[in-house]
């Protein structure tokens, strides 16, 4: 799941199904905002997830808490390989937020890592997402 800012309200719906329900499988969070200190709303929140095993793993990229720009992009690109893993695996990559800039450089980044970790032609990439949206593995809540 990939869902800086206001893209991280159908995710915390999902992780409340999934701890209501007792769902099993992993689930990987990659949030986004600008600051740790101000903007990091639902920290509490996704820690008693990670503790309770509703959420497997949680990445955090604040843009403004360093000199250079971190973004939710960065971070699945540091995480490439795992990232693929889970890919491979049968993940469902989740994408919701702004359309114009992060769901177009979340998609640039997931490309990257199909080419690089999976070792594939800018062909087989293209071919590689157009498998996951076919078989609604890949789903996009952008506006």
């Amino acid at each position: 799941m990939v869902g800086p800012g206001t893209g991280i309200a159908p995710f915390r719906s999902f992780l409340q199904e999934r701890q209501a329900t007792g769902a099993k499988g992993k689930a990987w969070l990659f949030f986004g905002e600008i600051n740790r200190s101000t903007c990091f709303f639902y920290e509490s929140e996704f820690e008693a997830y990670l503790a309770d095993g509703t959420l497997t793993r949680l990445d955090t990229a604040f843009s403004r808490d360093q000199a250079l720009k971190l973004y939710v992009q960065h971070k699945m690109l540091e995480n490439g390989k795992e990232l693929f893993d889970w890919l491979e695996q049968g993940a469902i990559f989740y994408v919701c937020g702004d359309a114009a800039r992060m769901a177009v450089d979340v998609d640039n980044a997931l490309r990257e890592i199909v080419a690089k970790e999976g070792g594939k032609s800018p062909e087989e990439v293209n071919a590689y997402m157009d498998n996951l949206k076919a078989s609604k593995r890949y789903r996009r809540d952008v506006y």
